[in-house]
C-alpha cells in the first residue's frame, strides 16, 4: 500500500494516528556501544502531531544536536489489551520504517520525558509503504539508514535485545493498545548528528524476501529559526553532544582515555601460567580469595583466558520467574552478548541441582566466539555441550532446567560466584586446577612476577631432578639464587 508523504497511518485506517510508543533501548549493537544492557524494556511517548512522511524536518536556529534513529515501526490494527508473546503479533496490520528523530539541546530542560526534545513537528517520519505484518516474520525484519547515500545502521530485528511481540505484550498489560497506534522499536549502533543539508534514509524489509520493502523513508534537514523565547532554552554540554554524535571523536572533542585492554600478547603469556602461579601473585598483594571455588573442567585439560561478562541468578519466586524467566531472558541476553575472548560467568548461587548452561546456548557462545563459560551451578545437556568444544568450567551436572530453582535476572553486574567476586572487565583465567580473577589493573603485575615465579620453580625442579635436596633450595637461599641468575642468563 503507497502512502501519501504526510501521514501514512490515516491512510491505511481512514482515522488520525493514535498513541505514538517509543522503546529506550532495544538492540544489542547499541546496548554494546552505550555500554548498558536493560534487564527490561523501557519506553517514552511522542506526541502523534510529530508523524510526518518522507520530507523535510527543522532544525532552529541555535540547536545543534538534531539526531536520527532508523527504526521498525509497529502499527497497530486490532486493540490489544493483556495479550501474551504468542498472542502479539496478530494484532500488528502493519510494519513500516521509522525515524525518532529528536532535538537533543532540550533533553536536559525536558528531564527524562523527551516530551520537547522528541515531540516536535516533523520529527517522526513513518513510510513511505506500509507493510502487511502477516507476510513478515517479526524475528527477521532488516532496518538499514543512510546518510547522504552512506549506510550508517545496518541490523535487523534478530539483533534486538527483546522480540517484537514483546513490546506488545508488555505493553498491553497496562494499557489498551489501540488500531493506529505506533510503536517505534528502538534503534541499533549507528544514531547520529544531522545538520541542515544533510538527508537521511530509513529502509524497513523483509530479510526473507528482500522485494518485500517500505522502500526509503528520505527526510532532509532544513535550518529554521529560533525557538520562540518562552520556557526553557536550548542548551548542550559535552557530555550530550558526545550521547548524540555516538563517541567523542565524532563530536569534534578530545577522545576518552583508552580503556584498558586485553591484547593478544597478554592472553598469550597468561595463558603460559598456571593458575597456581597467579594465585600466589595474587594472595601475595592481598588477594586471597581470588579463586572462584568449587567449579571444574567439564572437559579435563581445558583451558580458559578472557574479560568477564557476568549473568546472576535469583533464587526461585514464581511471580519473578513469570516476568524474568520466559521469553529473551537474561541468561539469553548474556549469551547472546558474550563477545570474542570474552568469559561469561554465572552466579547461581553454588546450586548443583539446576541447569544453568545447556548445548544451545553452549553452541551460541561458541559461535560467538566467546573464550569459556563459568558457572557456580550445574550444566545440563553435559555430553553435547562438551561437544561444542567450548571450554566450561562447572560445579556440576545435572539433567533439571534452571526453573527449577533459579530466575535469570541480570547481566553485566558485579556478582559473587564461587564466593569471589567478579566484576565485568576483570580477567578470568582457568586450568585443571581452577578459575581465577584478576582485577585488571594487577594484570601486567601480576603477568610479570608470575613468569619470574615460573622460571625459579622451573631452575628448582631441575636441581631437585639432578639429585640436590630441597633444603635451601625451596625456597631459593642467597647461594642458591646467585645459580639461578646464572642459569637464567643462560635461558634467555
Amino acid at each position: 500500500m503507497t502512502t501519501t508523504p504526510t501521514d501514512v497511518i490515516s491512510e491505511a485506517l481512514g482515522h488520525r494516528a493514535g498513541k505514538v510508543i517509543a522503546v529506550h533501548l532495544s538492540y544489542a549493537s547499541r546496548a554494546a556501544q552505550r555500554g548498558r544492557t536493560p534487564a527490561q524494556a523501557s519506553y517514552f511517548l511522542k506526541a502523534s502531531s510529530s508523524i510526518a512522511g518522507p520530507g523535510t524536518v527543522t532544525r532552529p536556529e541555535g540547536t545543534e544536536l538534531l539526531v536520527f534513529e532508523g527504526e521498525i515501526a509497529l502499527v497497530i490494527d486490532t486493540a490489544a489489551r493483556n495479550v501474551t508473546e504468542e498472542q502479539a503479533w496478530s494484532h500488528v496490520g502493519w510494519v513500516t520504517a521509522g525515524n525518532d528523530m529528536g532535538l537533543l539541546d532540550m533533553r536536559a530542560a525536558d528531564k527524562g520525558s523527551n516530551t520537547r526534545s522528541k515531540s516536535g513537528d516533523g520529527m517522526t517520519p513513518l513510510g513511505p509503504v506500509l507493510l502487511d505484518a502477516s507476510r513478515l516474520d517479526p524475528a527477521r525484519i532488516g532496518l538499514r539508514t543512510r546518510v547522504d547515500g552512506a549506510t550508517v545502521q545496518d541490523d535487523s530485528s534478530a539483533g534486538m535485545l527483546f522480540s517484537l511481540p514483546h513490546f506488545i505484550a508488555d505493553l498491553s498489560r497496562f494499557m489498551t493498545l489501540e488500531p493506529g497506534d505506533v510503536i517505534l522499536t528502538g534503534t541499533p549502533a549507528g544514531s547520529s548528528v544531522l545538520v541542515p543539508g544533510q538527508s537521511v534514509s530509513v529502509e524497513v524489509y523483509s530479510l526473507d524476501d528482500p522485494g518485500l520493502s517500505t522502500g526509503e523513508l528520505t527526510t532532509t534537514v532544513v535550518a529554521g529559526p529560533p525557538l520562540g523565547p518562552t520556557g526553557a532554552q536550548p542548551a548542550a554540554d559535552d557530555a550530550q553532544r558526545v550521547d548524540a554524535w555516538g563517541s567523542p571523536e565524532a563530536a569534534g572533542l578530545e577522545p576518552s582515555p583508552a580503556p584498558w585492554v586485553l591484547t593478544e600478547e597478554l592472553r598469550r603469556r597468561l595463558g603460559g601460567l598456571a593458575v597456581s602461579t597467579i594465585s600466589s601473585q595474587l594472595r601475595r598483594r592481598g588477594y586471597p580469595d581470588a579463586s572462584i571455588d568449587g567449579v571444574h573442567p567439564l572437559v579435563p585439560g581445558s583451558h580458559m583466558v578472557g574479560t568477564a561478562r557476568t549473568l546472576r541468578y535469583i533464587a526461585y519466586r514464581p511471580d519473578l520467574f513469570a516476568s524474568h524467566g520466559g521469553g529473551y531472558n537474561a541468561q539469553k541476553r548474556a549469551i547472546d552478548a558474550v563477545g570474542e575472548g570474552e568469559v561469561l560467568v554465572m552466579e547461581a548461587r553454588g546450586l548443583s541441582t539446576a541447569g544453568t548452561l545447556g548445548d544451545v546456548l553452549a553452541l551460541r557462545a561458541k559461535v560467538r566466539g566467546a573464550a569459556g563459560v563459568i558457572t557456580d551451578g550445574a550444566v545440563r545437556d553435559a555430553a553435547a555441550v562438551a561437544g561444542t568444544g567450548l571450554p566450561v568450567m562447572c560445579a556440576s551436572t545435572h539433567p533439571s532446567v534452571l526453573g527449577r530453582v533459579h530466575v535469570p535476572w541480570e547481566t553485566d553486574v558485579t556478582i559473587t560466584c564461587g564466593g569471589t567476586t567478579v566484576q565485568p572487565g576483570d580477567v578470568i583465567v582457568a586450568d585443571d586446577d581452577g578459575a581465577v580473577v584478576i582485577p585488571p589493573a594487577l594484570v601486567t603485575e601480576v603477568l610479570e612476577a608470575g613468569e619470574q615465579q615460573e622460571d625459579a620453580e622451573r631452575f628448582i625442579a631441575e636441581m631437585v631432578a639432578a639429585g640436590h635436596r630441597v633444603d635451601g633450595l625451596f625456597p631459593l637461599t642467597a647461594a642458591w639464587r646467585e645459580r639461578y641468575e646464572t642459569w637464567r642468563q643462560s635461558q634467555h
